[in-house]
């Protein structure tokens, strides 16, 4: 395993394709993304490989689909260190953590406007349901991560995050799910409910 944490590996682009599709994970890569080495690894901006997994987010694929949201959700737990490095691929990151959770509300122009472009694209657009609950737990559990810290909450809130969370809560059925939007919301009502929330919130453990 210690190959895969040389910078020029050549093993990364492997890597990739290994991480998003979760027949194929032995227990030698998903060691990789139990331990904090390899974690930093995947969200180390030069490499590149958290972009590249984002990218197959919109693949037709149920199991890939599973394999970017759980690698994601563990990249998020380096979200107190790492947090700039999460909010560098915006434009992947988002539509990964929202859509599985935004319910069906079609968003008009002016809601958007704000949004990454393929965010708003993606939400001014009738769209395909995530059936699978473990998804929208684990973008819940992910969103989490990253706005229990301060600048991931003010770049959440830049994004129209809570609103999104709102539409979606109203559209939600399943209970495991609900109450991982709830946690999600009291962390909201905690940071002050404004684009300038406090800095008193803690990493969860």
């Amino acid at each position: 395993m210690d190959v895969l944490y040389k910078p020029d590996s050549s093993i990364a682009r492997l890597l990739v394709m290994l991480l998003v599709n979760l027949t194929q994970l032995d227990s030698g890569i998903v060691s990789l993304l139990q331990k904090e080495a390899g974690r930093k690894m995947l969200l180390d901006s030069k490499r590149g490989l958290l972009k590249q997994i984002l990218r197959q987010f919109d693949s037709t694929s149920p199991l890939r689909k599973k394999g970017v949201s759980g690698t994601l959700r563990n990249c998020c737990f380096e979200a107190e260190n790492q947090l700039q490095n999460l909010l560098l691929i915006t434009e992947f990151l988002w539509p990964a953590l929202l859509l599985p959770v935004a319910g069906k509300k079609i968003y008009s122009e002016q809601e958007t406007s704000k949004m990454p472009l393929e965010l708003g694209s993606a939400l001014s657009i009738e769209r395909e349901p995530w059936d699978d609950p473990e998804f929208r737990v684990e973008a819940l559990e992910s969103i989490y991560l990253i706005i229990v810290q301060e600048a991931g909450l003010r770049a959440f809130w830049s994004v129209n995050g809570p609103r999104i969370l709102q539409d979606g809560y109203e559209d939600e059925e399943d209970p495991k799910v609900m109450e991982a939007y709830e946690r999600v919301g009291s962390l909201l009502v905690h940071g002050g409910g404004t684009e300038e929330p406090s800095s008193s919130s803690e990493t969860p453990k």
